[in-house]
């Protein structure tokens, strides 16, 4: 029990760590404290935080000499993706082309999932699934994995899906998308997933979930989305309205948004590539 203990504590300072290092906190070239110093700040053992340590040191976060101690390694990607949350169904063309997409898997499946129950398909009925991992600068970012019904799927092959954004395939084939619904949320990586990122296996991610529907309400799309936080991010803007009384943040509308930026909007969005 004790060595479990102390390989929890090693794997929540790891993680302390590593976030701070990703996301900026700990900016490259940075010295971080000696181990004994470190060791006090996280009331564990100096065994433990040399554990924590040489797992940075695997990843390639760090650098550790012995007589000039540990150094941040690690540049953030300077092309971090960010996607307007406010703007679901906005720049899928831009962002498809603006980055790269490994085709992982391509194939049909039966309709008796949570997929098929959420697109309204009949469990015996097919739908098409494909993964992809999409990458800017040579960087995964985002794994997504797609159902559409099989009578959409059937009018686009594999290579069209490793060179086009699936919302203008989808399109194409004559499908009017009028609305969605999404879910956004967090899990952790599992093994596939990490190897396919780049990341630990239990590392966190955004997890989103997408609906897609046209304008006779049927479901088109389901998304399932997975994000590695430190090369991914959402936003929106947001406006104070209301009267006096009860003012309240509401979203910028996109036209208000699109003056600001010359038309422009800020970044493109992956959320239903």
């Amino acid at each position: 029990m004790p060595d479990r203990l102390q390989e929890a504590k090693g794997r929540q300072v790891y993680l302390v760590l590593r976030d701070r290092i990703v996301s900026g906190a700990v900016r490259f070239g940075a010295r971080l404290p000696n181990e004994n110093d470190l060791a006090v700040a996280h009331d564990v053992s100096r065994v433990t935080i040399r554990r924590a340590l040489g797992e940075l040191e695997r990843e390639h976060l760090i650098e550790r000499r012995r007589s000039l101690g540990t150094r941040v390694i690690y540049r953030p990607s300077p092309a971090r993706m960010t996607a307007d949350i406010s703007g679901v169904l906005a720049n899928i063309a831009n962002m498809g082309r603006s980055t790269k997409v490994k085709l992982l898997s391509f194939d049909y499946v039966p309709a008796g999932s949570a997929a098929g129950e959420a697109l309204g398909v009949g469990e015996h009925d097919l739908l098409q699934r494909a993964v992809r991992v999409r990458s800017v600068d040579g960087v995964p970012f985002s794994y997504l994995v797609t159902h559409v019904p099989e009578r959409i799927g059937i009018t686009f092959k594999a290579k069209d899906l490793a060179d086009r954004p699936l919302l203008e395939l989808l399109e194409r084939s004559g499908v009017k998308v009028e609305r969605a619904t999404q879910r956004i949320s967090a899990c952790l990586a599992a093994p596939h997933v990490a190897k396919a990122l780049g990341v630990k296996t239990g590392s966190p991610l955004i997890e989103l979930v997408r609906i897609v529907y046209d304008r006779d309400n049927r479901g088109v799309e389901h998304l399932h989305a997975l994000y590695r936080p430190d090369r991914y991010g959402l936003e929106f803007d947001l406006v104070r309205s209301g009267d006096a009384a009860q003012r309240s943040w509401s979203a910028l509308p996109q036209a208000a948004r699109k003056s600001k930026t010359n038309g422009k909007t800020k970044s493109p969005d992956d959320l239903s590539i």
